[in-house]
């Protein structure tokens, strides 16, 4: 009897087991069978290539930043998205027969040797030899180096797409035929992640649909298939479209589903909402995901470890950023890979406000080079020298603009100049005197304005129950 895609008890019981025994940012069950393409990696290479090109990250700190020359890594994303470095021909060969020995090897031993071996299989990096991205990219960048391909070779490579994506529908039609349900979720997920990797988005997100709308297909594979859905959203910048997705995802998580696909879930959101500078929303799945993250297709740990730090420094009470963030045993791991985040936080909570300055000043371009936080770094510049002037001030009922320009190691007509931008604005409680030099903070009366809150409240609730009352009584 041919299996149905219906049973799916035996992953999820193998990752609910083996979650808990891995080390905290490696792959769980669900995450090592999901697709490597596309590549978020490359997609950050992408980005930071692009943000050198437009002068928005100098050559020095993307040297710094990249460990490497951005010129190079340009060259490097280049030959990736391409024939890394082979001719067409060549490359177009080598794929295809890629292609044509999966066909012939079907039976479970090959299976589970390619399985086995696949660790070995993504250290080669495979040239994605991806016509649509490679055209934007050569079109944005100006890239018209001697060896770049030209549009026949690029109209030659998406003729090739078209014959192995014809094959692999052809496998679909086998499968419907001779095998079983599972047989027919995997020959449409290899059409889509085909798709996904070689193809445009609107191809794979049209595949991947076909993979949803399989009969019988468990939560836990549907999950799956709209995960990598919103990978090839964000891939492509698509934000609108990634978030419609993760609603779907999560319609689909809420009938039911194991920890470890929820758990991903979670970690994908997270992005979601830092793409829509729902900073809080995000600061919030972003420290519960600190223990359970499993996500490394999606972002490296020391990275997702990044996003939580600079968000939750915004929201978490000083008490909670030394337990969760500083003291906190899965971060330890990996600062010494985020040496500036780290400062940034130590700085601030032992109140050196003149070094936290400065780490803003060496967070910048951090920000800038990376694919989620660069459209928001202006903002989250402002809120992290919002939260340093509050925390300062609200030791103090008045103090020179003199003493605390020092504390901050700036000059005086500076720091007049941001205080009074931001009092203007409401977001510090407290007045200047410029007379004087002083600064005064007026602290909000937090239990009286609850308390005259809740009385505005009780008053709507009760003209509410009247307004019923008269209703029912007619």
């Amino acid at each position: 009897m041919a299996p149905s895609m219906d049973i799916d008890d035996s992953v999820d019981k193998k990752s609910k087991s083996t979650t808990a025994a891995k080390k905290v940012g490696t792959p769980s069950a669900s995450s090592e069978e999901a697709s490597p393409h596309p590549d978020m990696s490359l997609a950050q290479d992408i980005h930071r290539v692009m943000m050198v090109h437009s002068s928005t990250l100098s050559v020095e700190n993307a040297t710094a930043i990249i460990g490497m020359d951005p010129a190079a890594l340009l060259d490097k994303v280049i030959s990736r998205v391409g024939t890394g470095g082979k001719s067409v021909e060549e490359a177009i060969k080598e794929n295809e027969a890629k292609y044509n020995k999966t066909e012939e090897d079907s039976t479970e031993d090959k299976k589970k040797d390619e399985e086995e071996d696949s660790d070995k299989t993504e250290e080669i990096v495979e040239p994605l030899l991806n016509a649509a991205l490679y055209r934007h990219l050569q079109s944005t960048l100006g890239y018209n180096k001697s060896d770049a391909l030209s549009e026949v070779n690029l109209t030659a490579i998406e003729a090739h797409h078209e014959a192995i994506i014809k094959i692999l529908r052809e496998n679909i039609t086998k499968a419907k035929d001779e095998a079983g349900d599972m047989e027919v979720l995997h020959a449409h997920m290899d059409v889509a992640r085909y798709c996904a990797k070689c193809t445009t988005k609107e191809m794979a997100l049209s595949s991947y649909e076909e993979v949803v709308a399989l009969p019988k297909l468990s939560i836990g594979k549907k999950l799956d298939a709209y995960l990598e859905m919103t990978r090839v959203c964000s891939f492509w910048g698509d934000w609108k479209s990634m978030n419609e997705t993760l609603t779907k995802a999560a319609k689909v998580i809420g009938k039911g589903g194991d920890w470890d696909r929820r758990n991903r879930l979670k970690a994908y959101q997270a992005m979601s909402y830092l793409c829509s500078r729902d900073l809080k929303s995000a600061s919030t799945l972003l420290v519960e995901g600190i223990a359970t993250f499993s996500c490394a297709e999606l972002c490296e740990y020391s990275e997702f470890i990044m996003y939580a730090i600079v968000t939750n420094l915004l929201y978490l009470k000083r008490t909670e950023v030394k337990k969760s963030i500083i003291d906190g045993s899965e971060i330890l791991q990996v600062s010494k890979d985020i040496p500036v985040v780290m400062q940034l936080a130590n700085t601030l909570y032992e109140c050196d406000y003149k070094a936290y300055l400065h780490t803003l000043v060496d967070l910048q371009p951090h920000l800038v080079a990376n694919r989620y936080l660069q459209p928001h770094a202006g903002y989250i510049l402002r809120e992290l020298h919002v939260l340093a002037f509050q925390q300062f001030l609200d030791s103090y009922q008045s103090v020179t603009l003199e003493s605390m320009a020092t504390s901050f190691g700036v000059g005086v007509e500076f720091l007049d100049l941001q205080l009074s931008r931001f009092i203007a604005a409401g977001r510090l409680t407290a007045k200047i005197d410029k007379y004087g030099g002083v600064v005064e903070t007026n602290r909000p009366d937090w239990k009286n304005a609850r308390y005259q809150e809740m009385i505005q409240k009780g008053d709507l609730l009760l003209n509410r129950i009247q307004k019923l009352g008269r209703v029912v009584d007619l």
